[in-house]
This record gives C-alpha cells, sequence and structure tokens, in this order.
C-alpha cells in the first residue's frame, strides 16, 4: 500500500525517479533528499500532479521532467511521456517508480489530460480507472473522483503557477491498469468503485510507514459509522472477515479489518461513539493482545508461545504440560496439546478474559472476544454473542 509521511526534524528523503528542485518553494530546512536510498518513492498524488503540469506544458514544449510543489518540498519528477494535443491542450503521463515497499501502484502508469479554459478555475476531474465515492465517511462526498484533498490542492497549485493569465484549465487524470489494481487495494471495501484512489498527505511515499497505513484503516470505521453502525466487529485480515460472515449475523460494513494495528484502531473505537464491539479472529493473532502487544506484527512482536503457556499454568497445567506448550512450533500444535488434555477451552477463557481486560485497561473498552481456530471452531466459551452459525 501506498504509504506516506508527516514531516520530522533531520528527516531524510531518498531518490527514486524524484530530486530535489529549485522551484518558486524551497523544501523546508527539516527536509533532505539523499541519493542513496531507495525506501521513498512519490505519491500517486505527486505521480498525478507532475503529469498534469506536464500535460500543460506540454501545448508549449516537449517535456521530459517537471519541478513541482509538495508539502514537504519540491520535486523533480521525470516524465514518461509528454505530448501537444492542439493549442488549448497536452496529455502526459507519469510512470510511479519502484522503491522498497509491497505497493501495489508501482510502476504504475498515471496519466492526464489538460485543457484550457477562458476562466480562471481549476477542474480536476477523474477518468478511466480513478475510483468513484458511493458511500459517506470519506474526506470526498459521494459521487466525487476519488482524488483526495490534498493531491487536489497539489494538482491546483503547481498549474495555477504556470497558466497563461486569467486562464483556467479542466485537468483529468486517467489510470489505464486502475480497474484492475483497485481488487488489490481496500477500495471495494471502502465503497470506492471502479479504480484506485489518488493518495498523499506529503508527496512523498515511505516504505511501510503507519501514518497512511493507519488512515487506511480507519476509513472503514469512518464509512460504517456514517452509515450508521454502532455495532461493530474487529477483525485481523482476510480470514477473520471470513469466519466473522460464517459465525455473525452482520453486513459487511460493519466488519472492520484492523490488520496489524490493533492499538490504534482500539483508539479510534473509543474516540468514536459505538455501542458493542466484538474482536474475533484466529488465536495467532488474537493471543498476542492477552499479551499487551497491540502491534501484532511478526517481526516487532510475538509472545504467542509464552503466552499461551503462561494461561496453560493458571488454569491448573502442570510444568510438564507447560514445557510441551513452550516448546511447540506453531499455535496449533500447542491447540492440539490443550485439546488432547481437555484443557483448551479453559485456556482459552482465561486468554479471552485477558484479552478484555487489556483493553479495558488501555482503552477503556471491554469488548466481547471469540478466539477462533482457521476452520472457524471456537476456542472460548465465555462471550454473550449470539452466533449465527456455530461451530
Amino acid at each position: 500500500m501506498e504509504e506516506d509521511h508527516s514531516c520530522q526534524k533531520d528527516q531524510n528523503i531518498a531518490k527514486t525517479n524524484f530530486k530535489p528542485g529549485r522551484g518558486n518553494q524551497s523544501p523546508p530546512s527539516s527536509v533532505s533528499f539523499p541519493v542513496d536510498s531507495d525506501d521513498y518513492g512519490i505519491t500517486t498524488g505527486s505521480a498525478a500532479t507532475a503529469a498534469a503540469l506536464a500535460a500543460l506544458l506540454s501545448i508549449k514544449e516537449k517535456v521530459s521532467s517537471v519541478n513541482i510543489k509538495t508539502p514537504l518540498g519540491c520535486l523533480d519528477i521525470s516524465v514518461d511521456n509528454s505530448q501537444k494535443i492542439d493549442d488549448y491542450s497536452g496529455r502526459a503521463s507519469v510512470v510511479k517508480m519502484p522503491y522498497h515497499d509491497p505497493d501495489v501502484t508501482i510502476n504504475m502508469e498515471v496519466h492526464a489530460e489538460v485543457q484550457l479554459q477562458d476562466r480562471p478555475d481549476i477542474i480536476i476531474t477523474g477518468g478511466e480507472g480513478v475510483g468513484r465515492v458511493t458511500k459517506p465517511g470519506l474526506q470526498l462526498p459521494v459521487g466525487e473522483a476519488a482524488i483526495n484533498p490534498v493531491p487536489r490542492e497539489m494538482i491546483k497549485s503547481n498549474l495555477e503557477d504556470a497558466l497563461p493569465p486569467g486562464k483556467g484549465a479542466i485537468v483529468k487524470i486517467i489510470i489505464p491498469q486502475g480497474r484492475e489494481i483497485a481488487h488489490r487495494t481496500m477500495n471495494p471495501r471502502l465503497g470506492i468503485v471502479d479504480g484506485i484512489s489518488i493518495l498523499g498527505t506529503t508527496g512523498i511515499a515511505r516504505s511501510m510507514n503507519s501514518e497512511s497505513f493507519q488512515m487506511a484503516k480507519k476509513c472503514q470505521l469512518d464509512v460504517a459509522l456514517a452509515e450508521g453502525y454502532r455495532k461493530l466487529v474487529f477483525v485481523p485480515g482476510n480470514i477473520g472477515e471470513k469466519l466473522a460472515k460464517e459465525l455473525l449475523d452482520v453486513e459487511d460494513d460493519q466488519i472492520i479489518q484492523m490488520g496489524n494495528l490493533v492499538g490504534y484502531m482500539l483508539d479510534e473505537a473509543k474516540k468514536s461513539d459505538i455501542s458493542h464491539l466484538i474482536i474475533l479472529g484466529h488465536a495467532g493473532k488474537l493471543v498476542k493482545i492477552a499479551g499487551g502487544i497491540f502491534q501484532t506484527e511478526h517481526r516487532l512482536a510475538d509472545g504467542r508461545r509464552e503466552i499461551i503457556t503462561t494461561h496453560t499454568g493458571l488454569v491448573g497445567g502442570n510444568r510438564s504440560l507447560m514445557e510441551e506448550v513452550y516448546h511447540s512450533n506453531t499455535t496449533e500444535d500447542m491447540m492440539e496439546i490443550l485439546e488432547r488434555e481437555g484443557m483448551l477451552e479453559m485456556v482459552f477463557n482465561s486468554i479471552a478474559l485477558a484479552i478484555q481486560e487489556r483493553c479495558h485497561e488501555k482503552f477503556d473498552l471491554k469488548p466481547e472476544v471469540l478466539i477462533l481456530k482457521m476452520d472457524g471452531t471456537l476456542l472460548n466459551s465465555n462471550h454473550r454473542v449470539e452466533l449465527h452459525h456455530p461451530h
């Protein structure tokens, strides 16, 4: 997923298909652009802005690169292709070059068509491959092209500097691969149809940065609340969502994927006016919450065996059993051992209670907890949730 990063003191920004520019606005002093790292790229918003500016400039001349202003400073961005259509219009494209991130928009082409008009307004539209908003709760009204506010402002401010006096422009952003790529994003869940979103809050995408990812997750919550839902189900990801649909009588938009950002999403839930929360998911993810781990990415924290071993002892398991659980390779292996000993439900009731307690201590929330096996088998019985298709 495309990631942005807010400006921090002495932050280093790396070069992909951009470099520091000399434009009307100098980069803030806290930002530098070394060339020895590829942990950074440009956002779809910067790519769209560069394509739009190149399309405008191509009316006068062939363009191979453009300098754009972003909230973090000025960038020179390579232009893949530019073409004059007639004396009043042009088109151009920019490739979103790769950087170290599992970003589905890497290597994607962003096209823009710009047509001059006699009014000083700048009108921004979305063409093929740019999504359209169909649900309330996002930063844009229903029916609008999914070009977020910061990219819209970037396009406008950059074109204003280059337009002839008294002239305005109609800008159309086009993503030829947009419909295909959208299936690999959260857009379908958020009610953004027929394409991707043009995103970015700084113009610069940072590898695995959490801020933009947090906002993408929070959008689900915003949509659910805007649609009037106050009873929500938080799940880790796709597996949890599938199991929630099998077990619970809920609408799709009541199910919120947390990813690994459990703490962030619970904090956002606390700020909202939800009345009832269920946390549901596979044991391998939810067990971590019982240990106070609210960022569940494996490379950051993994106390599953310690947590399950502790609760095995708390409900009466002897030292030999605790050692066997502790030295198991996977959560599934631990569950098999506990099932053999007739202690599976007791242990996971204890873990579910610990999850509730941790959520109450840190977020003043007391969710119902449903811990599941991969096949949907419910591991704990100490809940008050009416199940649709209980296993």
